[in-house]
């Protein structure tokens, strides 16, 4: 009777977990700022994870990016032919970060520009062939030129293509956070994008729990209404990602370490 009791409890306790539609699986990577070497050795390490856990229990996998693939880092072209390669091969969903709308409207807006360009767009503008003794000497005018020319068409139109948020289950994926007590659909992409209070000291449930980058931490911030997992790539040499599938929860992290890239895998539950 007592075992059948604590069976009961623990069903309990799961159901009211937070969890992914069963056959679904997700993983969503944090800010990547230019740190192609990070992305790529993560890609791998999800893709064996993935392949892994298919081999027990097959399901749809989606992959989520939760924007700022750009600024920063050094190869912010190379984090965006990686992202465009892989979502070819399978279901990839890219949410646009704030770095991401500060470059779109800094192309045609000189205050944006400056902006970006203090935020890490000059590496952006490096890494897409921009001669770095030309933008040194540059005006705002004479960098936005060089920038608008040094972008290729095909690559605004894949940063247009990402999203606001994505929604599986009980998780709400975002960039920045959600404004609390707001309803999704009710939300502003500046609030979406750019947001860090009231909505990092908020304890209230959102409804869902919220999934986010934008602000650094050291570890992966884990709330019971959020999950922050942008560890600050582009200075400290750590990308992270969240693996979820029903209540499971997991982190795989690519970290460099005296130019040596490394995975790991830490399991939440």
């Amino acid at each position: 009777m007592i075992a059948s009791l604590r069976r009961l409890l623990r069903l309990d306790h799961a159901r009211q977990l937070p969890a992914l539609p069963p056959g679904q699986r997700a993983y969503a990577i944090g800010d990547i700022h230019g740190r192609a070497d990070l992305l790529a050795r993560l890609i791998d390490g999800i893709e064996a994870d993935d392949a892994a856990r298919n081999a027990s229990t097959p399901c749809q996998t989606t992959m989520i990016l939760l924007g700022d693939l750009i600024d920063r880092g050094p190869d912010s072209a190379g984090v965006i032919a990686l992202a465009r390669a892989w979502q070819q091969r399978r279901p990839v969903r890219i949410l646009a970060g704030n770095h991401e709308e500060m470059l779109l409207e800094g192309l045609e807006r000189l205050e944006v520009l400056r902006h970006l360009l203090q935020h890490g767009g000059r590496e952006t503008a490096l890494s897409f062939g921009v001669d770095a003794q030309a933008y040194l000497k540059a005006t705002w005018e004479e960098a936005q030129a060089l920038l608008r020319a040094a972008v290729p068409a095909d690559v605004l139109d894949f940063l247009r293509s990402f999203e606001d948020h994505v929604q599986l289950g009980d998780y709400l994926f975002v960039h920045a956070g959600i404004r609390p007590g707001v309803p999704i659909e009710a939300q502003t992409p500046a609030d979406l994008r750019w947001i860090r209070e009231p909505f990092l000291s908020c304890t209230d449930s959102h409804g869902a729990v919220i999934v986010h980058g934008h602000t650094i931490t050291d570890e992966p911030a884990l709330r019971p209404n959020r999950i922050g997992i942008d560890t600050g790539a582009f200075q400290s040499g750590r990308l992270t990602a969240l693996g979820l599938e029903g209540t499971r929860r997991w982190l795989i992290e690519a970290r460099e370490t005296d130019g040596v890239i490394s995975l790991s895998h830490t399991g939440l539950n």
